[in-house]
């Protein structure tokens, strides 16, 4: 079994029938291969939405964010190419991407900086992240 698909696995318990391609679809939203969070983050952070970002990398609390605000920072055709690969409408893979980014950011963070481990999809890391979703 390949890492995506079990990333994809492990989410699946969070986001529900939906979770198949989220993996696929966060790894589709910058050039690199694999999932690269440091990337996304950088879109986020261009689109307007550094503030909650950094409150996601560091140790305190995780701002939300709104299916709009997503939209805005990843602009309407990256929404709509998750919203592809999930098989769902835009405003709602802009949902799952403003429920899912905080803590995914945060699980892969320390002190304000994204792990290397979790930026290159290294194996250990990959997992790692995704089971840190599930835990309080």
């Amino acid at each position: 079994m390949d890492l995506m698909k079990m990333g994809q696995q492990l989410l699946g318990d969070k986001l529900g029938d939906n979770a198949g391609g989220m993996m696929e679809a966060l790894s589709g939203l910058t050039s690199g291969e694999g999932l690269d969070l440091a990337g996304i983050k950088d879109k986020l952070t261009a689109g307007g939405m550094g503030e909650q970002v950094n409150s996601w990398l560091g140790d305190g609390e995780n701002q939300a964010v709104s299916p709009d605000q997503v939209k805005n920072a990843l602009g309407a055709d990256g929404v709509a190419q998750v919203a592809e690969k999930l098989g769902v409408d835009s405003d709602t893979a802009a949902s799952q991407l403003g429920d899912i980014l905080p803590g995914l950011m945060d699980k892969a963070s320390s002190g304000g900086d994204l792990m290397s481990q979790f930026t290159g999809g290294g194996a250990g890391g990959l997992l790692n992240m995704a089971k840190g979703l599930f835990k309080k």
